[in-house]
């Protein structure tokens, strides 16, 4: 094991993805045992996702859904990856990971998002739309004031119990997110790993304009993308092809579908934009054998100096998946 693999941490995001045969119910409790899994291979956080409406995710409730976690498990930090603080209340939310810190001290991350629903029709039954993502960075100024208690907007008013707890915020780098994270001094989350350029001008972005902060002293940088580890290079590329068969169908038909079994998908046929689309979305990630990942998370970490690897591959099997966290944790020398 290389020392730069050994000096990072690593850690999984699971987005309750649902997949054919199985449903929403299903895929939460499938999301609840892998942080279980997650747990005893020593990865060092396991995250959950928010997202609203969306036919192939049923993890709509990240701060429910994290309570559930945490309480299924002892030594792991838990997490969201993020609540969309656009879509909430500041003070609402911080009411909220006041309650999860309370319940499982020391173990409760914060991270946060600025994206905002969908479509029209989800931002209006949310109550937001487009411009709120503006407002992102007073947002986390707002929620972190209710935290430390420096707040002086709403006199008066408390988050309880999340007045004077320690709750690490994290910041995802959608959109301006990066920029945020620097002025505010806290640390970054930013992926995909696909589009190589731009996670390394965003994380130079990061450090260059990075300002310490009570919440950091300097900067924090996890990368986060799929990474798929099997006993063969084909083996690992078909962990890929679900998700890729998604992201190619929500693209070209407006409706993000379950996971398909790959063997289905195999016999789809495809117009020629579907298949461009499935098959840019099976490029770019690191996916191999052992020996083929440990040489792409080399050169990963060397591009970005990055502090921690949040593991976000989602796929039709598993346990394919498990076997491929199984794998990752001994390149990464977990305990």
């Amino acid at each position: 094991m290389s020392p730069s693999i050994a000096s990072t941490r690593f850690s999984f995001l699971d987005r309750s993805r649902t997949r054919e045969g199985y449903d929403g119910p299903q895929a939460l409790r499938d999301t609840v045992a892998l942080a279980g899994t997650a747990e005893a291979l020593g990865y060092h956080r396991f995250w959950v996702s928010e997202h609203h409406s969306v036919p192939g995710v049923a993890g709509s409730a990240p701060t429910v859904l994290a309570a559930a976690v945490a309480a299924a498990t002892s030594t792991i930090r838990v997490g969201t990856g993020g609540v969309m603080l656009p879509n909430h209340q500041p003070f609402v939310v911080a009411e909220q990971f006041g309650v999860l810190a309370s319940l499982f001290p020391g173990r409760i991350d914060m991270g946060l998002g600025r994206s905002v629903g969908f479509t029209d029709g989800i931002r209006r039954a949310l109550g937001r739309d487009k411009e709120d993502a503006d407002a992102f960075g007073g947002q986390i100024a707002e929620l972190l004031g209710w935290l430390d208690g420096t707040q002086r907007t709403h006199p008066q008013v408390h988050a309880r119990p999340a007045e004077g707890l320690r709750i690490p915020p994290y910041v995802l780098a959608t959109g301006e997110g990066a920029a945020v994270a620097a002025a505010a001094g806290l640390p970054l989350v930013v992926g995909d790993l696909r589009g190589r350029e731009k996670l390394i001008r965003a994380v130079e972005a990061y450090r260059s304009g990075f300002r310490p902060s009570a919440w950091g002293r300097s900067p924090y940088v996890i990368v986060a993308g799929t990474v798929a580890v099997a006993g063969t290079t084909e083996d690992a590329r078909r962990l890929l092809v679900p998700e890729a068969w998604s992201m190619a169908y929500s693209r070209t038909h407006g409706s993000f579908p379950p996971l398909a079994p790959p063997g289905r998908i195999d016999a789809l046929a495809m117009t020629e934009k579907e298949r461009r689309l499935f098959e840019n979305g099976l490029t770019g990630h690191l996916a191999g054998t052992e020996d083929e990942v440990e040489a792409g998370l080399e050169q990963l970490i060397k591009e970005t100096g990055a502090d921690e690897v949040l593991v976000t591959t989602s796929t039709y099997d598993r346990e394919a998946l498990v076997d491929s966290m199984r794998r990752l944790a001994r390149i990464a020398g977990l305990d």
